[in-house]
């Protein structure tokens, strides 16, 4: 009985052996054959196309690679990437070092704070040399005009009168922008050339605080001022020593209608207040009695003009009502705004501007730019009251007119 058993057993141990390296045979064709046709087609596959993990390859382009190394084969690209992988010594422990700076500036958080430049300036620059020996002189003052070219000569004789401490920024309403160049100073100017658009539209668009923050003091003017008895120096001089913020220079008893408190004033340097009709003024140290200056030929210390560019509104052109208002950019406002009564100019009240707009409704063009002046100066104030009175409510505060104080 014991013999039979151990053959059973010896002939079973036989046939499973036999049966299992018989699969391991097949097993091992099918597998070479796949390995020859995979590896027949691997080289035409795109590496970018397969989703390789990154534990595999970390922060590696893929294809930067295929694109400058176009041609070769796999093997050959993955030795390329092993190769620019100990060249460059990447590291495990930067794959995820992100930046991210809240205190920077909207939009450049992910920028590392030293390579940021937040402002800008005015300043032309070569197109060939070291940028640090472009220019010789920085000039400190920017001094703009809103310009039509019938009034070319007027601003060639202001331009003439001022030093290199100036940039000068021309604003082209009647698009001839490329006609001032008769004028060799019009070389070196900077000009913006866009049709039947004011000087409030320009500086809008064109002044932003940090594009002019290099400079100290930013002049706004128009184009028909006499500039005889003005020098832009002397001004700046008396500015800084009676600690104007916005100011504008006196204009001649002879220059038709404006405010009393714009009139120079003969016996004095600089004013900044003044007696105006009866009633007018219900504060004597609120417009138009002082802290005011008219919208012809202001000037604005930079930080100044950093406030005032935000309360110009992007739809109101002429800037009517903005004068009434600039009080609420410096603090004191009586203080901090005057008159230069011994650096004078002349309006010529030239309406070039005015002949800009379009005759409708049978109104002169004119006639409809200055309907226009008007609603916006309503408009303005409108928006400011608005907008100080939801201001106060927000706070908790009683508005200054409300009947409940």
């Amino acid at each position: 009985m014991v013999t039979p058993i151990r053959k059973s057993m010896t002939s079973n141990w036989h046939t499973r052996r036999t049966n299992e390296t018989m699969r391991l045979l097949v097993t091992t064709i099918v597998g070479v054959i796949f390995g020859f046709f995979l590896g027949v087609s691997f080289p035409a596959l795109s590496l970018t196309k397969v989703n390789i993990s990154s534990n595999i390859f970390p922060s590696i382009d893929l294809s930067y690679i295929e694109d400058k190394y176009s041609g070769l084969s796999t093997q050959a690209l993955l030795n390329v990437w092993s190769s620019l992988k100990g060249r460059r010594g990447f590291s495990r422990k930067f794959n995820n070092t992100k930046i991210w700076v809240p205190t920077n500036p909207r939009g450049a958080e992910r920028l590392p704070p030293g390579v940021i430049v937040a402002e800008s300036d005015l300043y032309t620059r070569r197109l060939w040399g070291l940028p640090g020996e472009d220019l010789i002189v920085k000039p400190r003052y920017l001094f703009t005009f809103t310009v039509g070219y019938e009034q070319r000569y007027n601003i060639d004789a202001a331009v003439k009168k001022l030093s290199e401490n100036f940039t000068i920024l021309l604003f082209h309403y009647d698009g001839r922008a490329s006609e001032w160049d008769e004028f060799e100073w019009s070389k070196r100017s900077i000009h913006v050339s866009v049709r039947k658009q004011t000087k409030w539209w320009y500086a809008k668009r064109f002044l932003h605080p940090d594009i002019v923050a290099p400079f100290d003091y930013v002049f706004i003017w128009d184009e028909d001022l006499g500039v005889e008895n003005f020098d832009a120096e002397e001004y700046i001089k008396l500015v800084r020593k009676h600690g104007l913020d916005i100011s504008q220079p006196g204009l001649s008893l002879d220059s038709g209608m404006t405010w009393q408190m714009t009139r120079r004033q003969e016996e004095s340097e600089v004013h900044k207040d003044t007696e105006e009709r009866p009633g007018w003024c219900t504060d004597p140290h609120l417009p138009p009695c002082a802290a005011f200056v008219e919208i012809m030929a202001p000037v604005f210390s930079r930080d100044a003009w950093r406030c005032v560019w935000h309360m110009i509104q992007n739809d109101l052109v002429h800037g009517w009502g903005l004068d009434f208002a600039l009080r609420k950019c410096v603090e004191p406002a009586h203080e901090k705004i005057g008159v230069v009564d011994s650096q004078w100019i002349v309006h010529q009240t030239v309406p070039s501007l005015g002949n800009q707009g379009k005759a409708e409704k049978g109104k002169a063009p004119w006639e409809g730019v200055r309907e226009r002046c008007r609603n916006e100066w309503t408009l303005f104030q409108d928006r400011m009251t608005a907008a100080e009175k939801a201001y106060f409510i927000s706070m908790g505060i009683d508005p200054p007119n409300s009947t409940s104080r």
